[in-house]
């Protein structure tokens, strides 16, 4: 059996890691992996999921399963953190999954379980581990244009020309907001433009949410889903709570399924609990319970709010920095788009060999596609890479 196993091809992001793990440079800079870091290079417990946690040691009972959806009380918080008052509650379906990805996995899964014909469209570019899994489950995905390698915005007439190219029962993918891996996004008067796309064409959106609190706000950052869910018969929505309360390895998702026709939401419910059952069974429960007690108490909502936007305007801080310091040594603007960016990543827009060079000859580590991971920058470090930006050329 083993004989008939196959090489997988091999993760850059992670061959990058080993690399700069092993690069003996003291002032290397590691731009590359896709977790927040402070100042200190570190991926801190937030204060207010650290006294949840203690909390909870107190007065957790049992370690036994949660339901197959997860603790309704999670969904509960969750849809309200990213649906506000944009539907009715009874109109939302809802499952807890192993982080982000798993929600998107489920998505998948139930899209092709209700229309194996259905293709999926994708930004392009997007965070890869969509079209790897679209790949695996052996869903057709079409590419949309996305990214303007020029001006480093959205090809929004690309995006729309590509999109005429939709059939009923498509599913369109969307980042929710911080895209990844560009750091570009669209406002609301083009989300709105893409929402009567999609309904002209009878295609249902995706949401993909994983940095909300990271772009413009936590209301801000919620705009485009909750316009989608709000405007359309059906949609799905993939939340990830890796990043907004820093519980990477806990893995905490949610999947919802959002529906106009309210009699649909019992067969729905149903679905992504069966699709949970056949894929992990009962969903992961320690940081969602940390999620649902930081959510519904008042005191530990608002530190934890509060630390959430110390880290947003910390990477904005980085941002102009960046951008005024890479101003100052061009004698340019042309950089100006990384102060418009929002999120972690922003994509420079440069060749594989201008980052290569990057690498070799300044010990700096970013994806192939010239993705930077923003927050793996500090004060004393935005100078050292705006320098070598201006040394090889980009």
């Amino acid at each position: 059996m083993f004989a008939n196993l196959k090489p997988q091809p091999a993760d850059k992001i992670l061959a990058l890691v080993k690399a700069f793990r092993e690069d003996p440079r003291a002032e290397k800079i590691d731009l590359g992996v896709g977790v927040y870091k402070n100042a200190e290079g570190t991926t801190p417990v937030m204060r207010a999921v650290k006294t949840a946690e203690k909390q909870l040691w107190e007065i957790e009972s049992t370690k036994s399963y949660v339901g197959l959806a997860g603790d309704p009380a999670f969904s509960d918080v969750m849809i309200d953190l990213v649906l506000g008052d944009a539907v009715e509650r009874s109109n939302v379906a809802a499952a807890a999954t192993p982080g982000g990805t798993g929600a998107c996995r489920q998505a998948f899964e139930l899209v092709q379980m209700a229309n194996p014909d259905a293709r999926v469209f994708v930004s392009n570019p997007t965070w890869p581990n969509h079209t790897s899994i679209l790949n695996y489950l052996g869903i057709e995905h079409v590419p949309y244009r996305y990214f303007d390698a020029d001006t480093r915005g959205v090809d929004f007439d690309g995006m729309l020309e590509d999109l005429k190219g939709l059939k009923a029962g498509d599913l369109v993918l969307l980042h929710g907001c911080c895209h990844n891996p560009t750091g570009a996004n669209l406002n609301l008067t083009q989300w709105q433009i893409v929402v009567d796309v999609l309904n002209e064409k009878g295609a249902i959106p995706m949401i993909d949410i994983a940095y909300q609190g990271f772009g413009d706000g936590l209301e801000e950052d919620a705009a485009a889903a909750r316009l989608v869910a709000s405007c359309v018969p059906e949609c799905l929505i993939a939340a990830s709570c890796s990043k907004n309360f820093g519980i990477y390895r806990e893995r905490t998702g949610l999947l919802m399924a959002v529906s106009t026709e309210t009699s649909r939401q019992g067969l729905n419910q149903d679905t992504l609990a069966f699709l949970n059952r056949q894929n992990f069974s009962f969903p992961p429960d320690h940081g969602a319970r940390l999620v649902t007690m930081v959510l519904q108490d008042p005191d530990l909502r608002a530190d934890w709010a509060k630390e959430l936007e110390d880290v947003r305007l910390g990477m904005l801080g980085l941002r102009e920095q960046l951008a005024g310091e890479l101003q100052r040594l061009s004698g340019s603007d042309r950089f100006g788009f990384l102060a418009q960016h929002r999120g972690m990543f922003s994509r420079l827009g440069t060749t594989p060999e201008m980052v290569e060079r990057l690498r070799a000859e300044h010990g700096i580590y970013m994806v192939g596609d010239s993705r930077m991971n923003i927050a793996g920058l500090n004060a004393q470090s935005v100078p050292i890479l705006a320098q070598a930006i201006i040394d090889v050329g980009v």
